[in-house]
């Protein structure tokens, strides 16, 4: 045994050294390469984009409002009346089917203080009449009276021719006062007669006032009763607050919609861009839409309309701008209310070289990437292009294929600038070594033409630098 131990020792010796020497070989070689460790990416080629990512609320464009009374204001009913019952959202009805009730207590008041103001009318047309005619039948005997009193009185005339000239003069007198109270008493009767006229058109016309004001309330009261005015499914209608109306819910005079019946055959997603990203947008840009409900489901769709006024939406500092987008070939399962993701795509450029935005860097106004090679590192100048929130275009300075660092290496002060032939970009000035993640200045992007037709995308958005 010890033999065979002392012809293996040499043997077991050199495994132990060569054990210990490999490892520090290993670090001693990482140490030399100060960009081993760091992530590398790939130049690559293909097509590149600028996409504005909002998200939305489907809506149906076309629809028939579910509306309570439209004469709430005549029937003087001035606040809004609660919801009592309604049928759930989403429901399938036909025409005429009961979609909710309204509240009828408020109503129910008011109708019975118009049906005592009616009552109290026609109190009054029933006095107005009977005085009427018992003025006018006093009016009348009092006429009669006089024309028979004139009779008599013509009679004592005729009778007087042969008395003496005193008693004929007395007959006379007589006879005149007779004549003169039959004109009063005649004017008076038709004095009377267009005053009961007058009372009674008074009367009348506060009576008929009444009868139509209890005539309103009831037909308010009677289209409590909600229905709907064709076949469809129910959709909740928004208050002022973006507030879904259900049971409790108040319905104002101004504005009795409770529901909607869309036409799901059209449909468009509603969104909010902000005032950075809206200068982006134009009428008739591509959109890809997904679905939360169905993250699998791909839509696609177009920008119809985008609003040329700022808004301030509910809890919201920010201004934003209204963008309507139309969804193409809607099918059954899309339902209004539904959030979708919209990719708005704003411009595109075809076959160009491409890189993640983080590996170029900026130092003195002068873009430029860490290029790896099989060797070493080199800090290389690129010209760039249009830059999304990810990506940024490559115009000259690198090859497909080519590696470059996302992060600057350790020692990147060492390495020097390999500028580009011709390149026309200048140091801002001496000692300005600040790096920055994002390029500030971008040349400009020549747009593809556009077809006959086709509005012109708005200019891409510079973004701000980020330190390093």
């Amino acid at each position: 045994m010890l033999k065979r131990f002392f012809k293996t020792r040499p043997i077991l010796a050199s495994s132990l050294l060569v054990v210990l020497l490999v490892p520090g070989a290993w670090l001693m070689a990482r140490g030399a390469d100060p960009a081993a460790d760091l992530v590398v990416a790939k130049v690559t080629r293909g097509d590149f984009k600028i996409v504005v990512t909002t998200s939305g609320e489907l809506r149906a464009p076309k629809f028939v409002n579910i509306t309570g009374p439209q004469n709430m204001q005549q029937a003087e009913v001035w606040n809004g009346i609660k919801i009592q019952t309604i049928v759930p959202e989403g429901t399938i009805v036909k025409a005429g089917d009961v979609v909710a009730d309204l509240d009828r207590s408020p109503v129910a008041t008011k109708l019975a203080d118009v049906t005592l103001a009616l009552q109290k009318a026609e109190a009054q047309n029933e006095q107005a009449s009977l005085d009427s005619v018992l003025n006018l039948s006093k009016a009348r005997e009092d006429l009669h009276t006089a024309l028979l009193t004139l009779e008599e009185k013509q009679l004592a005339r005729d009778q007087s021719k042969f008395e003496a000239p005193s008693v004929q003069r007395q007959v006379a007198i007589d006879y005149e006062k007779a004549l003169r109270t039959l004109k009063q008493d005649s004017m008076d009767l038709r004095t009377k007669t267009e005053q009961a006229k007058a009372k009674m058109r008074e009367v009348g016309s506060d009576l008929e006032r009444q009868r139509n004001r209890q005539r309103i309330v009831q037909e308010v009261m009677g289209n409590f009763t909600i229905r709907a005015p064709a076949d469809g499914m129910v959709i909740y209608i928004k208050d002022w607050q973006g507030k879904k109306r259900a049971v409790g819910s108040q319905v104002s005079p101004c504005d009795p919609a409770v529901a909607t019946l869309p036409d799901l055959t059209i449909m468009e997603s509603l969104t909010y861009v902000n005032e950075i990203d809206v200068r982006k947008l134009a009428v008739g840009q591509p959109v890809a839409l997904t679905l939360d409900a169905d993250p699998g489901k791909k839509l696609k769709g177009k920008v119809v309309a985008v609003a040329g006024v700022g808004e301030q939406r509910p809890n919201s500092d920010a201004k934003v701008f209204e963008v309507k987008i139309s969804v193409e070939k809607p099918d059954t399962t899309l339902r209004p209310g539904m959030t979708t993701g919209n990719a708005i795509e704003t411009f595109s450029l075809k076959n160009v070289l491409h890189l993640p935005i983080e590996s170029v860097l900026n130092e003195g106004g002068i873009p430029f990437v860490f290029k790896k090679g099989k060797v070493r590192v080199t800090r290389q100048e690129v010209e760039t292009g249009a830059m999304n929130d990810d990506e940024i275009v490559i115009t000259r300075g690198v090859e497909e294929g080519d590696r470059v660092l996302l992060s600057p290496p350790p020692d990147r002060d060492k390495i020097s600038l390999d500028r580009l032939p011709g390149s026309k970009a200048t140091l801002r000035g001496p000692g300005d070594t600040a790096i920055s993640q994002q390029v500030p200045v971008t040349p400009p992007v020549t747009m593809p033409p556009a077809p006959k037709g086709t509005p012109t995308p708005a200019p891409k958005a510079t973004a701000a630098p980020r330190k390093g």
